[in-house]
This record gives C-alpha cells, sequence and structure tokens, in this order.
C-alpha cells in the first residue's frame, strides 16, 4: 500500500513538472530550413538563420537569409503541450496566425517535437499545403 501511495506521489510530480513547461517562454533557433513537399520529397534548403519565440499567447519569427531580415508576429489561437520529459520527449503543437509587416496574416500549425533529445520544428500552413517548413533546432532556451 505504501508503494503505491509513493509512486501516486511521483507520478502527480512528474506531470506537474512537464505541465509547467507548457507555460514559459520559449526561444528556439536554426541556421537551415528545408522546404519539403507532402509526399516528403526535398524541395530545397536555405542557409538562413531563425529565430522562432513563443509563449502561450504570442509567437515571433525572425528570419535572416543574406542580410534580408523578414519579421512575422502573432497570436496563439491554441496550443497542445505533452511532454513526457520536458523539451527532451515530446511535443508542442501551435495553431498560430502570423502577419508580416505589411499586414498580410496566414494561418500556421507550428510543432516542435522531442525525441531522444533531439528538438525538431515544423510549420505548415493550409495556404500552402505543398510546402512544409521543417527547421533542425541549434539552441533551444527557455525564459
Amino acid at each position: 500500500m505504501r508503494s503505491i501511495l509513493i509512486t501516486c506521489l511521483l507520478l502527480a510530480a512528474g506531470s506537474t513538472i512537464a505541465m509547467a513547461q507548457c507555460d514559459k517562454k520559449v526561444t528556439l533557433a536554426s541556421s537551415k530550413t528545408q522546404h519539403w513537399d507532402p509526399n516528403g520529397t526535398l524541395k530545397h534548403a536555405d542557409d538562413e538563420k531563425v529565430t522562432i519565440e513563443f509563449s502561450k499567447s504570442d509567437v515571433t519569427v525572425s528570419i535572416d537569409h543574406d542580410g534580408n531580415q523578414q519579421k512575422l508576429s502573432g497570436k496563439v489561437k491554441s496550443d497542445t503541450c505533452n511532454w513526457k520529459v520536458p523539451f527532451k520527449d515530446g511535443r508542442t503543437r501551435l495553431h498560430v496566425a502570423l502577419s508580416n509587416d505589411n499586414g498580410e496574416s496566414r494561418d500556421y500549425t507550428f510543432t516542435l517535437t522531442g525525441k531522444d533529445g533531439k528538438l525538431s520544428f515544423m510549420a505548415e500552413s493550409p495556404d500552402e499545403p505543398d510546402d512544409i517548413i521543417k527547421l533542425d533546432i541549434d539552441k533551444f532556451e527557455e525564459k
């Protein structure tokens, strides 16, 4: 009986720790952007610096491609967060609306996945179903 109670307490504590990271502000950085088609064929890859910063409510994406800088920002419309080990094994999925400096807006689904301690990022837009963007994460930071 005692071991069952201890096990339950440990599971509850672990769940609380895993869920606590879902409310944190996160910054991701990548140096390569890959564009894939829905069949899993790589269309092209770009060497560019991409920084993504998100919280439970806001998202900012900064792209630096050969000195040309672009910034997108927007709001998180909904999110799903499920991590067994915070930012090492699990996934966060965000449904966001991003706008550029010209006020043009586009919906995206962002998926941050951790597997075996390695993070990857994917962005998909219903407006461009033939362009799936994937990033290998070089740097990760919780704020």
